[in-house]
């Protein structure tokens, strides 16, 4: 019996539109998004576009795609020659319906923008994850669900999802019997993507969170510990009361301030919290001395609880972070060490270099948040010699794990928001190594400064967490440039000042 209930009676299929010929109509607005639609899904699509005025952003895109033909002239039926499909993609209901009877008199597929009626084809929102391509369709009803959609699948697909794919081809092509038990072994092999957990990874989960659990509460132990040892004898009532005075005052609301800022662009950016800090507490009046040491003492919890929310919010490359967590902290504990051998001065001749090499990272970045064709995943080679130098460098050099790291992972082609949300999460690791050797040699001082910023920085690292998987890659790339540069140019100055 057949059902009474509205269907989506649509049959989707994928195109090869580097072997139809596509005709654009309009070169306003509605061309651009139409144009970008399609060349982002095929680079080497056949398409002209047939528009008397055709915007500066098309005529930029048609420098970048050889196969984008444009054509400043009036529609006319006779454009229709030789195509397989064609998009009205203008404002103009006349020329539009113009567009759809010329076209049903050749035979030809058209989509007519905003009128789903006269459309014979619609073109969905589409998520792309390498070589998986999903498609989706309102029936025309509402395109914005389907944007909406396409957000929420994007961020439940992981990022290693193009990895399985190239996995499971190589298996594939290594099977031998008839369809059948090929068809059987596969459904076994990918039967773990729909269990509820795999064991093996749960378990591995399981001993990481122990580990850094255990290390929060070891470094909080001797934290805590420094600061009775070091008020014994105890003082007077009085004299507690005069020194708790400091935490209700206007100035300790300005550390928390400085703490939540700092915090909250090195949770969005993966980088950014010793300037963004740093310059707070400067403009606050606070010594130079005793910024640096209190960034440094704080940094450690709130990078912590940074690194915890961005693997609570799925942020985090799991495959990445085990690449980079033991380099890393085998970087920072041998500069920590040879910055205490060799005085707190040594590094600064390293930094110059370092500054330049980040500002052509941040340049790089910033240009390319802006390119309309973006290239793929670069493999980054040598993962671990990455992490164990920019481990080094924040140690000895006094910072530059974000912007040394983020920044090199960024621009050959890493989705930013793993990026930042697996370097974040190692961060806390590489920094408490480094710290618990400037700890044992330095102990803790200005402890209002760093309680300030303690507690700005861990009510601000799950808000910049969670905001960090809601910002479009462009615009978190923007900022990763910006701050790289900023850090480059701050570091430039303040070595040769």
């Amino acid at each position: 019996m057949m059902s009474s209930k509205p269907a989506n009676n649509l049959y989707p299929v994928f195109l090869q539109l580097k072997h139809l010929r596509v005709l654009v109509v309009g070169g306003g607005h509605v061309g651009e998004e139409k144009l970008q639609s399609l060349l982002r899904s095929c680079p080497d699509a056949q398409v002209t576009l047939v528009a008397p005025e055709i915007s500066d952003t098309i005529r930029t895109m048609a420098a970048s795609y050889g196969g984008l033909v444009l054509l400043p002239k009036v529609f006319e039926a006779a454009d229709l020659v030789a195509k397989d499909l064609v998009i009205a993609a203008t404002n103009d209901t006349t020329l539009n319906l113009q567009v759809k009877e010329a076209a049903q008199d050749a035979g030809i597929l058209a989509n007519i923008a905003d009128t789903p009626a006269l459309c014979d084809f619609y073109l969905g929102s589409i998520v792309n994850k390498g070589d998986l391509k999903i498609a989706i369709s309102t029936n025309g009803k509402s395109p914005t669900i389907a944007k909406r959609l396409k957000e929420v699948i994007n961020d439940a697909i992981p990022a290693e999802m193009e990895s399985v794919l190239n996995n499971m081809q190589a298996i594939r092509s290594k099977m031998n019997g008839n369809f059948a038990d090929k068809v059987r072994k596969l459904d076994e092999i990918t039967g773990v993507l729909v269990t509820d957990r795999n064991p093996t990874a749960q378990a591995a989960e399981k001993k990481w969170k122990r580990v850094a659990s255990r290390l929060i509460w070891l470094f909080t132990a001797m934290f805590v510990g420094h600061i009775l040892l070091s008020s014994v004898p105890l003082p007077s009532v009085g004299e507690i009361w005069a020194q708790a005075g400091e935490y209700i005052t206007g100035q300790f609301a300005l550390f928390v301030l400085a703490g939540f800022l700092a915090q909250l662009v090195d949770g969005l950016l993966g980088m950014g919290y010793g300037v963004t800090s740093a310059t707070c507490l400067i403009s606050f009046g606070v010594n130079p001395v005793s910024v640096s040491a209190a960034i440094h003492t704080s940094e450690i919890f709130s990078s912590g609880v940074s690194g915890y929310s961005h693997y609570k919010f799925g942020n985090v490359n799991r495959k990445l972070f085990k690449h980079l967590v033991i380099p890393g902290v085998l970087g920072a504990i041998l500069g920590a060490g040879l910055l205490v051998i060799a005085g707190e001065h040594a590094g600064k001749w390293l930094m110059p270099a370092i500054a330049l090499y980040a500002m052509f990272l941040g340049l790089k970045i910033f240009s390319r948040a802006f390119q309309l064709r973006q290239s793929g995943n670069n493999k980054v080679k040598r993962v671990g010699w990455l992490a164990g130098a920019g481990g080094f460098l924040d140690s000895f050099g006094g910072g530059g794990w974000g912007p040394i790291v983020t920044s090199t992972l960024i621009s050959k082609g890493r989705h930013p928001r793993y990026t930042i949300g697996t370097v974040s999460l190692t961060e806390f690791f590489v920094t408490l190594a480094s710290a618990a050797t400037f700890f044992f040699t330095t102990g803790v001082s200005h402890l209002s400064v760093v309680i300030g910023l303690l507690i700005g920085g861990v009510i601000a690292a799950p808000l910049a967490a969670r905001l960090a998987g809601k910002l479009p890659a462009r615009t978190m790339m923007i900022g990763v440039g910006v701050i790289v540069m900023i850090w480059s140019i701050r570091l430039i100055v303040k070595t040769f000042l």
